[in-house]
C-alpha cells in the first residue's frame, strides 16, 4: 500500500463528519500528496509531508494508547479526533513550498543546476493557526482538536508561552499531538537511532 492509499484509507474510514469529503477533495486537488515536510530538515522531498502526517498519526496512536493514558490520566479521544488532529495538523504546508533551482558542483566540480524547496506563502496566518483555519473552511472541529492543531509545534514555535503552557495543560491532545509531532520529526525523520550530534 502507498502512503497515499495508506493515508486516503485511514481518512475516509475515521473522518466522517460533515464536511470532510470537501476537504478530502481539496487534498487531492492540492500539492499535499507530492509537497515537502520542509526547506531542508525533515523530510525535505517529494511527499515529505504526507509521510510526516502519517508518522504524527502512527506516534500519536501509540501514545494515546498507553495503559497509563487511560488508566491514570483519563486522557482518550475518538478514532475521528486522533485522525484528524494528527492527519491535518500540518495543512498550513499544502501549496506553501515551491522548487526553484541554483546552480552547484557536482561531483567531478563541474556547475550543474540543482533543485531545492522555496517557500511561497500566499496565505500568511501563521502554522497551527493557518491549519485550523483551512480545515475549518470544509468542517467543524471540535475544541481540542483546534487547540490540538493550533499548538502542535508546542514551545518551538514563536507563540507567547505562556499561551503554549496553557494550551498544553487545558487540552492534553494538543500535548499528545505536540510529543507525536516532534518524535516523527526528530527521531523517526531526523539521524538514525544513536547518531552522533558532533
Amino acid at each position: 500500500m502507498t502512503n497515499q492509499e495508506r493515508f486516503m484509507q485511514i481518512f475516509r474510514e475515521k473522518i466522517t463528519r460533515e464536511g470532510a469529503d470537501k476537504l478530502l477533495d481539496f487534498l487531492v486537488k492540492s500539492d499535499f500528496f507530492t509537497a515537502p515536510a520542509s526547506t531542508r530538515y525533515h523530510l525535505a522531498c517529494e511527499g515529505g509531508l504526507l509521510q510526516h502526517s502519517l508518522n504524527v498519526y502512527d506516534c500519536l496512536v501509540d501514545i494515546l494508547n498507553r495503559p497509563r493514558m487511560k488508566e491514570l490520566y483519563g486522557i482518550e479521544y475518538s478514532d475521528e479526533s486522533i485522525a484528524i488532529a494528527a492527519l491535518l495538523h500540518d495543512l498550513c504546508k499544502v501549496n506553501f513550498y515551491k522548487t526553484s533551482f541554483r546552480n552547484v558542483k557536482d561531483e567531478t566540480g563541474k556547475w550543474v543546476s540543482a533543485p531545492y524547496y522555496t517557500i511561497e506563502d500566499t496565505l500568511p496566518y501563521g502554522h497551527g493557526e493557518k491549519s485550523v483555519y483551512i480545515i475549518s473552511g470544509f468542517m467543524r472541529l471540535t475544541r481540542d482538536e483546534a487547540f490540538a492543531i493550533r499548538y502542535h509545534m508546542g514551545f518551538s514555535g514563536t507563540e507567547e508561552t505562556n499561551n503554549v503552557g496553557r494550551a498544553l495543560e487545558m487540552f492534553p491532545l494538543a500535548f499528545a499531538v505536540c510529543c507525536a509531532d516532534m518524535e516523527a520529526a526528530f527521531l523517526m525523520e531526523g539521524k538514525p537511532a544513536g547518531a552522533s550530534n558532533a
